[in-house]
């Protein structure tokens, strides 16, 4: 994949992402925050303390997550047209739920 391509996959994912995470940020009280700066998302939270960074790693082609003292490096999948984690399969909004509940149960 090119740069241009995967800036373009990128950019729609992280925006898919972002208004997820803004959807369940204004639905109830969901124990974050989200921004966004230069194209990189922001998760902070309050109780417990903590901050996802969600980056795209264009030279790569990835999509980083920096989450639970960990990194998440997230491949383009053809097949299923989303980012996904290459160990479990999981695709990056599914992955990112599944990584802030985590977070929030301490």
């Amino acid at each position: 994949m090119d740069e241009n391509e995967f800036r373009r996959h990128a950019e729609a994912a992280l925006d898919t992402l972002k208004q997820h995470l803004i959807e369940l940020e204004e639905a109830d009280d969901a124990g974050f925050e989200v921004e966004e700066q230069n194209g990189v998302l922001n998760v902070l939270f309050e109780e417990p303390p903590g901050k996802f960074v969600i980056t795209p790693n264009t030279p790569i082609r990835q999509i980083w997550i920096s989450a639970l003292s960990t990194s998440f490096k997230l491949d383009w999948d053809q097949e299923e047209t989303a980012f996904v984690l290459p160990r479990t399969g999981e695709a990056l909004t599914p992955l990112v739920d599944r990584l802030i509940g985590e977070h929030l149960a301490g």
